[in-house]
């Protein structure tokens, strides 16, 4: 019942609007007549409302309009000629269009805008227009159609309950009701249906009635297989493939949702037809035809979406056969993937609509985005044949890789198909990386899922094909990449990356699985190859660029991946020690190619080599291993294994000043920094640990070490930037003397003070830990700010006066405590009366001193600092002095601290008088 009601509903809705077109082509019509006639009598023709109209309509028809409602362009030819349209209106239209554009008319009156009371208006009406087509002509066709799909189906199931038909009858009538509809979507469209009206391009009403009778044509072919039996399973898949390959041709002319449909129920077709002795080759060769059928449909009509579909069907099938992996055929599998390789190269991306245009000179804008689906189901099916037990042992991996090659070669043969290379890239890699025992890299030892055996098989075969797909993606990425480097760079850029990345993985896989993983010249001899090989590919490519020897993103990424495979072939080739010393020199090659080639690329290649060493002696900081290590004070594994990259990173550091510049400059600039520092702390650090670098806590010599070290590689930096100035020289001379300043408080006035630790300061009186770790700190840092008080920031050389000055300090309190203690001077030994009083004095004298240089150096930090020095000494005579010390110490505690006070007041204001008096001779 609300079916019918429906059904009414839209009979109704369709007589109004066809009144009423029939009605808006009669006036236009009687204004054609009338503009004839204008025309003929040479008048100038007014603005008859109706062309007003259809000027009007017709931009806003052309922007709804959609392909999938528009019949190619060879139909309509073909239809209007066939239509014979009457040549009075064909000539007047013509004749008017000469009119307006020649150049004897006369001039054109702007038109008056709307005025105001008018656009609201106008506005209603369109809006009243938009709905009245929406219910018109829309949505009347869409319930129409689906309501004619329902009424059959409904009028079958009518049958089958009263019993009026058996069902042979009942599948006829049926079937003949599905042929009724598609026979009048025909007749509609042959008799002058062309494109809908304004607003309902998605209401085409040919389409409609087709894919009703499409989908009652469906349901009556599997009805009569599934329910019935009436025909056989080989006749059945057939019959409905037939229909959906049907339907999908006839989409030409009625628009991609009808393909969609077809599409939709070809490729359902093998799953409704159930037989007992599946054929794969049956299957197959079916989806080969339906898929070849389905790109060229949307080829013709640039249906991007719906070859997608088509593509994904295809796969979606073949992995699904691929599950059955006992009665899987192999053939049968490996034809499917070529044949989808073969459609999206001679069928999809075929060049017959591209009048004959050069791949060579394609841009990068020319990308098929389509092709991303055959290529992630073709490089899914190698994976499984590569990577599965089940096909794997079975020796199947070598259909994988022939996938894999198929890949490479359809993205050569179509350059827009570029996704295919990055499916065949990753699909290689992954399988590699699967070879690897997890032992190997350590994983094993990882919650992470991996279990004690490799993801994938490797044995000889695998080893062979490693090395065969290695060799397609190097020759085929890096020619590729000299093909489109000039037109093409971002796309040249992507075959190059793919022809290191590939056989870099492979390498390194091979070699994690089945080389020796401390040194193995076997492999790295292939790898000195691929340095050679990908350095000479760069410069080839390079060669090709436009302007030539520009160095862009695919020489980048040549000459990138000779650098790695130079870092790959040290590591196997050498053992650690030397491994360490000859990639930190290695830096040295790609800057001193800067002398010859500007490429960008190469100062990285150098910060990649600082980098590597950087990683390496994290790893491992004794560079050699500790049971290798030698307790040989200075001349051991360390000087090389840190002093040897320091240098190499300077020099590389200073080539690049001199040629490229840039950011790279600048990070080994820092890396020399950093280096040589390392490798003066990990030498004082052996010889202070007895040759052992890695266990003991650090304590105050040590540290007071690296704070001298610290404080003179301050100095160094300072002295270099000024000969070359950099950045990396300014602020990296600023943060180790901050550094270096907050591990003075940290270390030396905290948690290392021997008034804490209660550590030996050593039997000698002057020349002990009390010298190495206060005074001569103390020295350097004063010797800092005076040689950077013009050179950095006011407050830099600031800091450094008040470091000097603490630690000044510091060193005569400790030795006044060492005087009277001896060589343990921790707080718990209690304090002596004379002792007190010696501390009052020092402090004083101290602070005079301090006013003096400040004086003297026309310095305010070392004038402040005296005077807190100075506060602190009166606030322990009077609270602490006081009531410690007795009789004639008192005493002079107190005489000593007024005489002190009193000579600075006089000291200060003979200095203001000094200075007024030179003020007024001034002025």
């Amino acid at each position: 019942m609300f079916f019918s009601l429906i059904s009414i509903a839209a009979v109704i809705a369709l007589f109004v609007i066809v009144s009423r077109q029939q009605g808006r082509i009669a006036l236009i019509e009687r204004e054609l007549g009338a503009l004839r006639s204008l025309v003929l009598s040479g008048a100038q023709p007014p603005a008859p409302k109706a062309a007003a109209v259809a000027a009007e309509d017709a931009p806003r028809e052309a922007g709804s309009a959609t392909e999938a409602a528009t019949p190619p362009a060879t139909d309509i030819a073909t239809e209007a000629a066939a239509a014979k349209p009457e040549p009075a209106k064909t000539e007047v239209m013509a004749i008017s269009a000469r009119k307006g554009e020649g150049a004897d008319a006369g001039p054109s009156k702007p038109a008056e805008p709307a005025t105001p009371a008018e656009a609201p208006a106008t506005a209603k009406a369109a809006r009243q227009t938009d709905v009245e087509t929406a219910l018109g002509t829309r949505w009347a066709v869409w319930v129409g159609g689906i309501a004619l799909a329902l009424g059959g189906l409904f009028l079958i199931r009518y049958t089958i309950e009263a019993g009026i038909f058996g069902p042979g009858v009942r599948l006829t009538m049926a079937g003949i009701l599905g042929l009724v509809l598609i026979a009048g979507a025909e007749f509609i469209r042959r008799t002058g249906f062309r494109v809908p009206v304004q607003g309902a391009a998605g209401a085409y009403i040919p389409a409609i009635l087709t894919a009703a009778g499409a989908f009652i044509l469906f349901g009556t072919v599997y009805a009569a297989h599934g329910i019935y039996g009436f025909v056989g399973p080989a006749l059945a898949f057939t019959l409905l493939g037939a229909i959906g390959v049907a339907t999908i041709a006839v989409s030409l002319v009625h628009g991609l949702a009808l393909a969609g449909i077809g599409l939709v129920g070809a490729m359902a077709t093998p799953a409704l037809v159930a037989s007992q002795a599946p054929n794969p080759w049956a299957l197959f060769g079916y989806l080969a035809i339906v898929l070849a059928a389905t790109a060229a449909v949307a080829r013709i009509r640039a249906w991007k979406a719906l070859v997608a579909a088509g593509f994904a069907g295809t796969g979606i099938w073949t992995i699904l056969y691929m599950t059955d992996a006992p009665g899987a055929n192999l053939a049968a599998i490996l034809f499917i993937s070529l044949a989808t390789l073969a459609v999206l190269a001679f069928v999809r991306l075929a060049p017959f609509l591209t009048a004959g245009r050069d791949d060579a000179q394609s841009s990068d804008a020319d990308f098929d985005w389509p092709s991303i689906v055959p290529g992630f189901f073709v490089a899914l099916t190698a994976m499984g044949l590569s990577v599965d037990p089940a096909f794997a042992s079975a020796g199947d991996a070598l259909h994988g890789a022939v996938l894999l090659v198929a890949l490479v070669a359809a993205a050569l043969y179509r350059p827009r198909a570029l996704p295919l290379v990055f499916a065949a890239g990753l699909a290689t890699v992954l399988i590699y990386l699967g070879i690897v025992p997890p032992a190997t890299i350590g994983a094993d030892a990882l919650d992470v899922g991996l279990g004690a055996q490799p993801l994938a098989t490797s044995d000889t075969l695998t080893f062979r094909l490693g090395i065969a797909l290695s060799l397609v993606f190097i020759a085929a990425g890096f020619w590729a990449a000299r093909r489109f480097v000039a037109s093409a760079p971002v796309r040249a850029a992507c075959w190059a990356a793919w022809g290191v990345i590939a056989p870099l993985v492979v390498l390194l896989a091979l070699w994690l699985t089945f080389g020796d993983i401390d040194r193995d010249l076997r492999y790295a001899l292939p790898a000195l190859l691929l340095v050679l090989v990908f350095a000479a590919g760069g410069e080839w490519i390079a060669r090709g660029e436009a302007p030539s020897l520009a160095g862009g993103p695919a020489v980048s990424f040549a000459l990138a991946g000779a650098g790695f495979a130079g870092f790959l072939m040290l590591h196997m080739a050498f053992g650690s020690g030397w491994t360490t010393v000859l990639l930190g020199a290695a830096a040295i090659v790609p800057a001193l190619a800067t002398r010859w080639r500007s490429y960008p690329v190469l100062g990285w290649i150098a910060v990649g080599a600082a980098i590597a060493v950087l990683g390496r002696v994290a790893f491992d900081p004794t560079i050699v291993g500790t049971a290798v290590l030698s307790r040989t004070p200075v001349f051991n594994w360390l000087l090389p294994g840190y002093g040897v990259p320091a240098l190499a990173f300077g020099f590389a550091a200073w080539q690049l000043a001199r040629t490229t510049g840039g950011r790279p400059r600048l990070a080994m600039e820092a890396a020399a920094a950093l280096f040589a520092l390392l490798t003066v702390a990990m030498l004082v650090r052996h010889a202070m640990h007895g040759g052992v670098i890695d266990t003991g806590a650090v304590t105050l010599a040590e540290q007071a070490i690296y704070t001298l070290v610290a404080l003179g590689a301050g100095a160094i930096l300072v002295a270099i930037d000024r000969r070359s100035p950099s950045s990396v020289l300014r602020y990296g001379s600023i943060a180790i003397g901050v550094v270096s300043a907050g591990l003075i408080a940290i270390q030396h006035f905290l948690v290392l003070n021997p008034l804490a630790t209660d550590e030996s300061t050593g039997a000698i009186p002057v020349f002990n830990l009390l010298f190495l770790a206060y005074l001569l700190p103390a020295v350097a840092a004063g010797a800092l700010a005076l040689y950077v008080r013009d050179k950095r920031p006011k407050w830099y050389a600031a800091m450094l006066v008040l470091v000097a000055s603490l630690l000044a300090f510091a060193y005569a309190t400790l030795s006044v405590r060492r005087l009277f203690k001896g060589e343990f001077i921790g707080l718990w030994s209690g304090l002596g009366q004379l002792e007190t009083y010696t501390y009052s004095a020092l402090w004083l004298v101290i602070g005079v001193a301090l006013l003096t240089a400040g004086v003297w150096l026309k310095s305010q930090v070392l004038r402040i600092a005296s005077a807190v020095l100075i506060a602190v000494a009166v606030l322990k005579v009077f609270l602490f002095d006081m009531s410690e010390l007795e009789g004639v110490l008192r005493a002079l505690s107190f005489i000593g601290l007024g005489a002190v006070l009193i000579g600075i007041g006089l000291f200060y204001q003979r200095l203001l008088t000094r200075a007024a008096r030179e003020t007024r001779e001034i002025s």
